[in-house]
C-alpha cells in the first residue's frame, strides 16, 4: 500500500512538473526576450518614442538625454534600429543623491527603444528595484518600488 500511495504521489509530482515547465516556457516564449522589463509598443520605434516623450512630460518627469544607437551603429555598417532615452525627475534625484552618493548609476533611468527580429518595436529597461536594492537602504527600496511602479504604467501606456 505504502509503494502504490509513493507511486501515485511520484506521478502527480512529475505531472505537475512537466505541466509547469511546460506553460513556463509557453508564457517566456510570448515576451521578447533580455534582461529587465520588455514590453512589445505599438507603432515605429520613432513613433513610439514620441509617445514616451509625452507621456514621460505628462508624469512629471523629464527627457534628461538621448542616445542615438541606430545612427552610430550605422558608421560601423550595422543597420539597427534603436534609441535610448534617459528619463528621471530633478527632485527624485535629489532624494536618491542625498541617501546614497551612488545613485548615478541607475538614474536618470534608461529605457531602450528598438525593433526586435520580428518586426516589432519593444521598449525595455531594467527596474530601478533591481538596479538600487545592492544599497539595502529601505528609502531608497521605497522611492525605486515608486518609480518602478511610474515604469511600469508608462511602458502599459505604450502597448496600447
Amino acid at each position: 500500500m505504502a509503494n502504490s500511495i509513493r507511486t501515485f504521489f511520484t506521478l502527480l509530482l512529475t505531472a505537475a512538473l512537466a505541466y509547469g515547465i511546460s506553460y513556463s516556457n509557453s508564457a517566456k516564449a510570448a515576451q521578447p526576450k533580455g534582461p529587465g522589463v520588455q514590453v512589445v509598443v505599438k507603432g515605429s520605434v520613432n513613433d513610439a518614442l514620441d509617445k514616451l516623450k509625452k507621456g514621460v512630460a505628462s508624469n512629471g518627469m523629464m527627457v534628461m538625454g538621448e542616445l542615438h544607437q541606430g545612427k552610430v551603429l550605422e558608421m560601423t555598417g550595422i543597420k539597427v534600429d534603436s534609441e535610448s532615452v534617459f528619463i528621471g525627475n530633478p527632485n527624485v534625484g535629489k532624494k536618491l543623491f542625498s541617501l546614497v552618493a551612488g545613485a548615478g548609476l541607475a538614474v536618470p533611468v534608461r529605457l531602450n527603444l528598438y525593433k526586435n527580429k520580428k518586426g516589432q518595436t519593444v521598449i525595455s529597461y531594467v527596474p530601478l528595484s533591481d538596479q538600487l536594492k545592492a544599497f539595502n537602504n529601505p528609502k531608497v527600496n521605497k522611492i525605486a518600488a515608486m518609480l518602478d511602479s511610474k515604469l511600469e504604467k508608462l511602458t502599459k501606456m505604450l502597448a496600447r
